[in-house]
């Protein structure tokens, strides 16, 4: 059998390894694959499934995407290959199988994704084999596509913003009608079984393409009157189906076209991007190095965990994650601001419950936002601060977003419900326990 034949057919074959691109429409990377007959595939890494202690909801979400795409696949002739291991054994042991001449894959922007590209590039040439590796495609704009001069990324959101907005984009690509699969192939992966606590969103492209369309149409207009209004629940929640490329965020960009403050968001998913492709130690590292030496409690670090901190806008919004695996990026502000400045913890330990907790748990982004509260990252104002309680009376005034979310507090008024209430001289209501922290 030769890099180019299967049974004995004269085939070119390629194999596209889908990552964080798990869609058919506007993905540059299978559009380039699919010129010929070709293997799609991805591939379930236990260094990451292990490393990053997804909660069952996050699995649960990621099986339902690589299903739809499955799904989507078959409904044009292909299938998805799913395979379980190390992606430099396994997409090189796949292409000498089915005699795959090239790999095409996505871009992605942790260490680890840039390691393990090379890793496959590396085994894939010792065997005759080509990578070729598409520009990132959970993004608007690549990173380093736009940087300054005399830098290779951008550290100041505002300059990055208006240099994105009047960058150039790429089209908008097809998605294939027919996708070949190579004729006479028969493979066996690991069989696509969902199953895991559900979460208030199926995954997959065909449930985030409806839900985009089904929210623009809807709520768009209102959307920077309410996307920080807790209580109104107004925001797209498009977030997870962009984090697994369910959704792609250049497409998206154009549907909302008319909405700055839509595309200010995408813009800052993409100003993290290009910070972690220049800084990928910031998972761990301060972007801007502080001086601070954060507390160690573990008893703090639980009832923040679980709700149980006695300031009802913190703990409303923990309490959505723990039920939803999601929650509005203002309870996220919020939740992150009462871990790093009230109760001094490191930011890397709420960063961490985040995304295994968070159905939309980007690397990128997730990090980079707690840097921003802890004041390690972006902003420039490193011990910026907030009230909690302005907080509350501004994005949720009628309390019904903790009311929602702590059943103790329903009965009260919106004033009432909002007290952290040692600090106020009352007793917390039966179940709810007082404040953990003085504001």
């Amino acid at each position: 059998m030769t890099s180019t034949e299967v049974s004995g057919i004269g085939e070119t074959i390629r194999i596209a390894w889908f990552t964080r691109d798990l869609r058919l429409h506007d993905n540059p990377m299978l559009h380039a694959a699919a010129r010929g007959s070709v293997v799609p595939v991805f591939v379930l890494d236990p260094r990451i499934l292990t490393a990053r202690r997804a909660s069952s909801r996050r699995e649960r979400f990621l099986r339902e995407s690589l299903a739809d795409l499955d799904r989507s696949l078959r409904a044009r002739g292909s299938r998805l290959v799913l395979l379980r291991g190390a992606p430099e054994v396994e997409i090189p042991r796949l292409a000498a199988q089915v005699g795959a001449c090239e790999v095409h894959v996505s871009r992605d922007v942790s260490r680890y994704a840039r390691d393990r590209e090379d890793w496959v590039r590396r085994a894939l040439e010792s065997d005759g084999r080509r990578l070729f590796v598409h520009e990132a495609v959970h993004s608007v704009i690549p990173p380093g596509v736009v940087a300054p001069s005399g830098s290779d990324h951008y550290a100041v959101f505002t300059a990055y913003w208006r240099r994105w907005c009047d960058a150039s984009r790429r089209a908008i690509v097809p998605t294939h009608r027919r996708i070949r699969w190579p004729q006479g192939l028969v493979l066996r992966g690991e069989e696509l079984a969902v199953s895991g606590a559900r979460a208030t969103f199926a995954g997959g492209e065909t449930a985030g393409l409806a839900r985009a369309r089904r929210w623009i149409r809807e709520s768009l207009a209102r959307y920077a009157e309410l996307r920080d209004d807790l209580g109104a629940d107004a925001t797209s929640r498009l977030s997870p189906y962009m984090h697994l490329g369910c959704v792609s965020a250049r497409y998206l960009e154009e549907l909302v076209a008319d909405c700055d403050e839509f595309r200010r968001q995408l813009c800052w998913r993409d100003f993290h991007y290009q910070m972690m492709a220049a800084r990928p130690g910031v998972v761990e590292d301060d972007y801007r190095p502080v001086t601070r030496r954060w507390r160690r409690d573990e008893q703090a670090l639980e009832a923040w965990r679980t709700g149980r901190t006695g300031l009802p806008i913190v703990d409303a919004g923990m309490r959505q994650l723990s039920v939803e695996g999601w929650m509005p990026n203002r309870a996220r502000l919020v939740a992150a601001y009462a871990l790093c400045r009230l109760l001094g913890l490191d930011w890397r330990l709420g960063a961490a419950h985040f995304f295994a907790e968070l159905v939309d748990g980007d690397l990128a982004n997730n990090v980079l936002n707690w840097q921003w509260v802890a004041g390690t990252g972006a902003d420039r104002r490193p011990n910026r601060r907030f009230s909690l309680l302005r907080q509350a009376f501004r994005y949720d005034p009628q309390a019904r977003y903790v009311r929602r979310w702590i059943p103790e507090l329903t009965p009260l008024s919106p004033v009432l419900a909002h007290q952290p209430w040692r600090a106020s001289g009352g007793t917390a209501p039966r179940g709810y326990p007082n404040p953990i922290v003085r504001l």
